[in-house]
């Protein structure tokens, strides 16, 4: 089925790019989500048992049933009804899940290709691990994403995202295409295994233009040289599209291959719930004690914390306090890396500490101007300010650095937008959010509110209160970075005209 699109009701879903299109536009659908809708469409009218669609959205991993049931429970939210009143996906008690609505088959859509940026662009595709032991998949998924991060620190490179890249894990696709959808011309791919102390790699550089190899190398060391081996690819890539080494600052690196494992593992978790945020605090804090000078482990650390409070209604302290000191020892035992360097700068906004905050801010993008989530968390705190051009110019630069991001770029968005009394485009924004949070019902309430649609308002605001049975205006805008008056009232005069209370 390889190229195939498949259309029920408003919908044409697109398992390849990795799309859901309702009425043309696209629905910010995650990853696990993707593959569960892939699956169910796929084999329409049949029974899919709980163990095969687990497989499907989890491959190779253990994962408890729950995470099938609250996943299929968001696929239904984000589908709504069909058009019969009954639902997209139906449980059979005990067994697993069928999907009743007709399917259409259709022929594969060629996207759009975004244009080139105008120096050498790249994507570093899943590296492959050959095998189903999840403690294979997460090396090579860790080489993945700390290879990104090496490449992303050099200026004369565009460098795509985590978050797009591993949209293409376990996929079959011609590398034109994938170059296509990422707006790049160059591709690395490769594998990556590890056993008995040995670490076995083998990458190439693709053009994805010309179909060109421009480098492959195959590696075979021991497993404590595995960061040499990261700079070694790093440094050939740069050598091949610069025509030159370009050595960046030094960058912290795990003495102890456990810690680096559960940073790893952790970095995953942390923004799908408060269960799984939990589970990444444990592992976060037993890898900064294997290894006390770890910057990352901090910094991610840190994150969790401010996550806890601000998103996930944990107490405001100590969690907020705990945060910004693991954010400076992050930043102090590694003050080069961009990532623990934007970590701090948007605590310290939330501290209304706004000179330094800019200053941290400058910095990250000095050592990373690739770094998609800065931008995207820089324009929430430059929207705030009041700089709402700025704000928005920053979150699209951090699609197109993320072509397929995280859900909480479609709330940044929104917000901006409403920020610029754009309602009709907020509102078309934040209805495409994945809402597990229900933190852009808020913003979309708003939004509906400001445009007279004040029925669609109060029951978004209904729906936002069942999540979030706490929530006032006042106490938002006490915790979040407003230093800028009159984009605080406008914020304030939507909620309170949407009927959320203060």
């Amino acid at each position: 089925m390889q190229g195939s699109r498949f259309a029920f009701g408003p919908f044409v879903l697109d398992p390849d790019a990795g799309t859901l299109l309702r009425d043309d536009d696209p629905v910010a659908l995650g990853y696990r989500g993707l593959k569960l809708l892939a699956a169910l469409v796929g084999r329409p009218g049949e029974i899919l048992g709980k163990a095969e669609l687990m497989d499907a959205a989890w491959p190779g991993t253990a994962v408890e049933e729950g995470n099938l049931t609250v996943q299929i429970a968001q696929l239904r939210k984000l589908l709504g009804p069909a058009a019969d009143g009954g639902e997209w996906i139906s449980t059979v008690p005990r067994v697993g899940y069928r999907f009743t609505g007709a399917i259409e088959q259709l022929g594969g859509a060629k996207r759009k290709p975004l244009p080139l940026p105008d120096k050498p662009s790249i994507a570093v595709l899943p590296f492959v691990a050959f095998s189903s032991d999840p403690e294979q998949e997460s090396f090579a998924d860790g080489l993945t994403e700390d290879l990104i991060t090496d490449l992303s620190r050099n200026a004369g490179l565009f460098v795509i995202a985590r978050n797009s890249v591993f949209a293409y894990k376990g996929r079959a696709m011609d590398v034109r295409g994938i170059a296509e959808d990422l707006g790049v011309r160059y591709l690395l791919e490769g594998s990556a295994r590890r056993a008995a102390g040995r670490v076995r790699i083998n990458a190439q550089l693709v053009d994805a233009l010309s179909g060109e190899h421009l480098w492959a190398e195959r590696f075979d060391r021991s497993l404590e040289d595995i960061f040499a081996v990261q700079d070694e690819v790093t440094a050939k890539i740069v050598e091949a599209l610069l025509g030159r080494l370009r050595a960046p600052l030094p960058r912290n690196r795990p003495k102890n291959l456990e810690a680096y494992d559960l940073c790893v593992r952790a970095r995953k978790l942390i923004d799908d719930s408060p269960q799984t945020a939990r589970e990444a605090h444990l592992m976060l804090t037993r890898a900064v004690a294997l290894d006390p000078d770890y910057a990352e482990a901090y910094r991610w650390l840190a994150m969790n914390h401010w996550m806890g409070w601000v998103h996930w209604g944990e107490p405001i302290e100590p969690n907020r306090s705990v945060a910004l000191e693991l954010a400076r020892k992050a930043v102090a035992i590694d003050p080069n890396d961009a990532g623990c360097r934007w970590v701090l700068a948007n605590l310290l906004a939330y501290e209304r500490r706004f000179p330094e905050s800019d200053t941290e801010f400058a910095k990250a993008f000095e050592f990373d101007p690739n770094e998609a989530d800065a931008w995207a968390t820089l324009s929430d705190i430059t929207t705030l300010a009041g700089q709402v051009e700025q704000g928005l110019e920053q979150i699209r630069k951090a699609f197109r650095l993320n072509p397929f991001p995280a859900s909480w770029y479609y709330l940044t968005l929104g917000q901006a937008q409403y920020a610029a009394g754009d309602y009709e485009a907020a509102i078309e924004t934040l209805r495409r959010e994945e809402t597990y949070r229900t933190s852009s019902r808020r913003f979309l309430a708003a939004s509906l509110a400001q445009l007279g649609r004040l029925e669609e308002a109060r029951a978004e605001v209904e729906m936002f209160l069942v999540a979030n049975p706490h929530f006032t205006t006042s106490h938002w805008v006490w915790t979040e970075p407003f230093r800028d008056t009159a984009t605080l009232e406008h914020f304030v005069d939507g909620f309170r005209k949407a009927g959320l209370p203060d």
